[in-house]
């Protein structure tokens, strides 16, 4: 919004420093200020809000040290999360880019359907929330719209390369000077559609949908667009899930997000930037830029949020919060054309999910076989498994977010490292 009335501004009045909101880095500085101050300011009058209703969670039995010290922490602090992201992106995005009309569209499905399930939990006094089957169906309808929108949409397209391109180098120094090259078509003129997508530590590193269904020949023109959107499915239903099982304690799906956010932040910078998207061989996606100025509202609200949700945690996110940050993440890397990284750069919700899996899987078999169930880890997620081996849980989100640290380094290492 701020956006386009700067512009009107410079153009028409030609209004000194007008012409600072054309540059992403200063909209993407200015979302974090701006959701982080949302965070801390709104977030203390929601808390307030939610501790007049008596907005408390009900805290399970785990036999957990400090378990029963959290009954009646507030809970849909998601909402500070989802107001910090999206007052931000309104004022300093692109509102017309679809990049950014997608993102929009999948914080507030999702923070719905959160709130929702937090809802039933809270004023319905059901401890079960939502049924299972209504929060899939939630994110399978999400998944088809994100699905289908980037197939079809005629704004969502990548330019390829041309074979023999050059880059006149003035000086090879540094990235900086490499930034004041001059430039001989670097791409082709024409934008494509393409089900094109990363592949992480290969040199030719593209790889496209359509050639898993290539042994149909001729027809698999045709149901390209269902695989794709069967993929975006999987993908949303996985990321959000696996979020809404690692807020288990405190600050650690904040924490963890903030690191993910940061570093996707990164690769929509250089693959909408076509000099580094050339410099560093990566698919070159026009308009995506600016989805580094919502990433950036986004890191902003979850380290805003950790003000209040670090431990002892005076709100809980709910599945409000949880729900919308694995979705975003999950279509913002799936929009860049990323997800294949997802696995490196999300492995603290991957290793939360598989604990589940596993622990799960393995208790039904060896209950078929041997009449009694057993169990891999002492408690499943894997964060309450380290609870009962007695760590303290700000030491365990404290080593999660180092781990996460890690893997986000890693995840950006791949930009080179093939």
């Amino acid at each position: 919004m701020l956006y386009y009335l700067f512009e009107y501004l410079d153009n028409m009045y030609d209004l000194p420093g007008a012409g600072v909101f054309k540059y992403l880095s200063f909209r993407a500085a200015m979302a974090i200020i701006v959701s982080l101050f949302i965070s801390l300011i709104l977030g203390r009058r929601i808390i307030a809000m939610l501790l007049k209703k008596q907005v408390g969670e009900t805290i399970r039995d785990l036999g957990l040290d400090g378990q029963s010290e959290k009954q009646g922490t507030p809970t849909m602090g998601g909402l500070i999360i989802l107001a910090a992201i999206l007052i931000p992106v309104i004022l300093f995005t692109k509102i017309d880019n679809i990049y950014i009309i997608l993102m929009i569209v999948s914080t507030v499905w999702l923070g719905l359907i959160g709130f929702l399930d937090d809802y039933i939990k809270v004023f319905k006094k059901d401890k079960k929330g939502l049924a299972g089957k209504f929060k899939i169906i939630g994110q399978v309808g999400l998944g088809f719209i994100i699905g289908t929108c980037l197939y079809f949409h005629e704004d969502v397209v990548v330019r390829e390369k041309n074979e023999g391109s050059v880059i006149v180098m003035n000086n090879q120094q540094s990235v900086i000077d490499e930034l004041q090259q001059s430039e001989v078509t670097l791409y082709k003129s024409e934008a494509i559609k393409s089900t094109k997508t990363t592949i992480p530590f290969f040199k030719d590193n593209e790889f496209d949908y359509s050639r898993l269904i290539s042994w149909m020949g001729p027809a698999s023109e045709k149901f390209t667009w269902v695989l794709y959107v069967l993929i975006v499915i999987l993908i949303i239903t996985a990321v959000s899930n696996g979020a809404n099982i690692t807020d288990g304690i405190d600050g650690l799906a904040t924490g963890s997000s903030a690191i993910i956010g940061a570093t996707l932040a990164v690769f929509a910078y250089v693959s909408g930037n076509m000099v580094f998207a050339n410099y560093l061989n990566l698919m070159y996606i026009p308009h995506t830029g600016e989805l580094m100025v919502f990433m950036s509202a986004f890191v902003g609200a979850c380290v805003g949020f950790l003000w209040y949700n670090s431990y002892p945690a005076q709100v809980f996110m709910g599945d409000t919060g949880s729900l919308a940050l694995g979705g975003i993440i999950a279509v913002f890397a799936i929009a860049i054309r990323k997800e294949l990284l997802i696995p490196i750069i999300c492995g603290i919700f991957l290793i939360e999910n598989l604990s589940v899996m596993i622990q799960v899987s393995y208790f039904k078999y060896t209950k078929k076989k041997y009449g009694e169930g057993r169990r891999v880890f002492k408690m499943s997620p894997l964060h309450h498994h380290y609870q009962k081996l007695g760590y303290h849980e700000s030491k365990i989100v404290t080593r999660f977010w180092i781990i996460g640290i890690m893997l986000a380094v890693l995840s950006v290492v791949t930009l080179k490292l093939r």
